[in-house]
């Protein structure tokens, strides 16, 4: 069968759903995994317009976890049934290096391989090498050495230049966030692609992002999944609509059948809710039951913690849901 062209692509995002939806695979299951975003601190000096979450140094509401704060968080999403902390927390030019170090060090000696670790972003991680006046790969290296083996994809937003410099100017280029995900796919680190739409952007746009996804995984094949989530507008600077249901769910079945060297398509029910699980039938086939996320919470995302009720209303879409381990790191990130 041959590749989906981008042009093909293109059309297809302007394509009935129902369309869309008779191309995709019918699938009478999906896995999940039960996690907590943990933010670390809130201080943050990329000012980014689309989020509500930062404070500025100074703030009277800026705060840094202690690590008595962060185990009691995450002996909680035990005690749920999680497996997986995603630990972000922005550009804190007060965290260098050895806070991550320590930090990683300390909850692999308190966990083990009970828990697994999403560590700092792509763009985290490369604030934390310049703030650290280190490279990139010796930042990797040192945060690997300390019990890491996730960079997740998070603040890729859309990219392309032009929203690059409208969105987030302060994080990075295109060309460098791919930067950090090849040299940590390179290094065995796990690693997961992102993208968030509904900021006005063209479907062009959307494109030009998957198709580096694509272009990096045919090279690397170090993408264990593709998330794809919604921007909030609710009590950010930017402000703005929040982009409709259906147009997630086109974006999730384009992404599925042009990202056909991502193995699992992963679909956001925290900025999405029960819209979310709908996309479970537009070519998602894996999902997160997050307790926490502040960054979504600040712009005004009500989350459903009751796991049961998310589960029964994913089996009453006639699909059964598949309780999974977080992907383990052994010598290889692909997965």
């Amino acid at each position: 069968m041959e590749r989906l062209t981008e042009r093909e692509a293109l059309r297809l995002f302007q394509a009935p759903l129902e369309e869309l939806k008779a191309k995709i695979s019918p699938r009478n299951h999906a896995t999940y995994i039960i996690m907590r975003i943990v933010s670390v601190t809130n201080i943050c000096v990329a000012d980014c317009k689309y989020c509500a979450f930062y404070r500025k140094p100074g703030d009277k509401e800026g705060y840094v976890l202690s690590l008595g704060e962060i185990f009691e968080k995450t002996d909680e999403l035990i005690a749920k049934g999680g497996s997986l902390v995603a630990m972000e927390g922005g550009f804190n030019p007060a965290l260098k290096i050895d806070h991550y170090e320590n930090l990683f060090s300390a909850m692999r000696k308190r966990y083990g391989d009970k828990i697994e670790i999403y560590g700092p972003t792509a763009v985290e991680v490369l604030f934390i090498a310049r703030n650290s006046k280190i490279s990139l790969e010796e930042t990797l290296k040192r945060l690997k050495n300390s019990g890491l083996r996730w960079i997740p994809g998070g603040g890729a937003e859309i990219l392309t230049p032009e929203w690059r410099k409208k969105l987030s100017p302060k994080k990075y280029s295109v060309e460098q966030y791919l930067k950090v995900m090849e040299t940590a796919q390179k290094m065995g680190f796990g690693t997961t692609a992102t993208m968030v739409i509904g900021f006005g952007e063209s479907f062009e746009a959307r494109m030009e992002h998957l198709q580096r996804i694509r272009e990096l995984q045919d090279k690397t094949n170090g993408f264990a999944s593709f998330l794809c989530w919604t921007y909030q507008s609710q009590n950010t600077e930017l402000g703005g609509p929040v982009t409709p249901n259906e147009d997630y769910l086109r974006t999730i079945a384009v992404s599925r059948l042009y990202l056909d060297n991502i193995k699992k398509i992963r679909t956001s029910l925290l900025t999405q809710g029960v819209g979310g699980i709908e996309a479970l039938l537009y070519g998602a086939d894996d999902f997160d039951i997050a307790l926490e996320d502040q960054v979504t919470q600040k712009a005004g995302v009500k989350i459903e913690e009751n796991i049961v009720k998310i589960l029964t209303k994913v089996q009453n879409k006639g699909i059964t849901p598949v309780k999974r381990e977080p992907w383990r790191i052994y010598g290889s990130a692909n997965r």
